[in-house]
């Protein structure tokens, strides 16, 4: 039975990133070649056994190794999206990056034969047909499951925040959604997806885990595709907002930005003599509801504004008592952890904008175009 283990989690800090992009033709439409780029070909050095495919034969995933910090995983995440764009060159093939590719029609294009997806195909049906999705996962190490589980719960509120900042997937097969991020939303059509409730303690998440994979739910825990969740294999703490990008600078925020999160979160556990208090009572009205933090829905709600406005989202804050706008938070965030990165990600325009600038600019060619790496 594949689920993992509290054992797993034994370093802190360490950070891993897995990048979701799109394989496409000199005119920049998707385009079917995993099977050449995956398997039928040696991938150069960096990407031997750190390249995969997804759901559709035109998305391949790339995974960083382990890293110790952020300067050796700033270092990796350009080393493997320079040798992904060489290796594809080398086969006729461009490499573009967002969270949908606007030019993708999924009834067009061809499924991947892995046992896995063909699974999932059968057991989660026309939500699964549809998933063309791509997004940017970053793993960082917790050395104890328990503190694990906590910092997860904790995170939630900020899953939103950094959705808004990635938001890079206003269009749809080709139709403008009026969203910043239809990934977002095309993605929760799936079952396991979205905000997870809060966890009263690590045996409580790894008996859902367990029970998820017994009664045939999930095929492994893989499939729990929450937007934060504990990585019960590689003991980590592993969040799933943003959008895909096809800028490394971008994703080196974000990576900044949850690595510096989970660390001052994970202290903030260890200087707390009761840090579960806030799980087993509500005492904060109706607002809250034993989680340590707002009720379920209202993290939605936010999650729905993050999806919708983008950079111009307002959230309700951490205390229930009221709105907070984007520039807010981050301005709040920067100077809270001493990060950069998430300032320069609201100052620049969105990937949501610009893609719509260059629809009305050049047409869907200008777009395709702009995505490529």
């Amino acid at each position: 039975m594949d689920v993992g283990s509290a054992e797993n989690f034994t370093r802190m800090g360490t950070l891993g990133v897995e990048e979701e992009f799109y394989v496409v033709d000199d005119a920049g439409r998707p385009t079917s070649a995993t099977d050449e780029l995956v398997y039928e070909s040696e991938p150069p050095g960096v990407l031997d056994g750190r390249l995969d495919h997804e759901l559709f034969k035109f998305i391949v995933e790339t995974q960083t190794p382990t890293c110790e910090g952020l300067d050796e995983a700033r270092e990796q995440i350009v080393t493997v999206q320079e040798a992904l764009v060489e290796y594809a060159a080398a086969h006729g093939y461009d490499i573009a990056a967002a969270g949908l590719h606007p030019a993708a029609r999924w009834r067009e294009l061809e499924h991947a034969e892995k046992p896995r997806y063909r699974s999932q195909l059968d057991r989660i049906r026309y939500p699964q047909h549809r998933n063309t999705t791509a997004g940017v996962h970053v793993h960082v190490g917790v050395d104890n499951a328990e503190k694990a589980t906590w910092v997860a719960n904790e995170l939630r509120w900020y899953m939103p925040i950094m959705l808004a900042l990635s938001a890079n997937s206003p269009y749809w097969e080709g139709y403008d959604t009026g969203l910043a991020s239809a990934r977002a939303k095309i993605f929760e059509g799936l079952p396991n997806t979205g905000m997870p409730t809060a966890f009263a303690g690590y045996e409580e998440y790894a008996r859902f885990e367990r029970l998820m994979v017994e009664e045939g739910s999930i095929a492994d825990r893989g499939e729990l595709w929450y937007d934060v969740r504990p990585h019960t294999g590689h003991g980590t703490v592993e969040l799933r907002a943003p959008d895909g990008q096809a800028d490394p600078e971008r994703v080196i925020a974000f990576v900044e930005y949850a690595h510096a999160l989970v660390l001052d979160l994970a202290e903030r556990y260890e200087d707390d003599p009761d840090p579960w208090a806030a799980y087993r009572s509500s005492g904060g009205g109706a607002n809250t509801v034993g989680d340590g933090g707002l009720r379920r829905e209202l993290l939605d709600e936010n999650k729905w504004r993050a999806l919708r406005d983008g950079h111009d989202a307002t959230f309700i804050d951490r205390d229930g008592a009221g709105t907070i706008g984007l520039e807010a938070v981050v301005d709040r965030e920067a100077d809270r952890l001493g990060v950069e990165g998430i300032r320069r990600l609201l100052d620049a325009e969105s990937g949501a904008t610009a893609q719509r600038r260059y629809r009305r600019e050049g047409g869907l060619d200008a777009v395709c175009a702009a995505l490529m790496l």
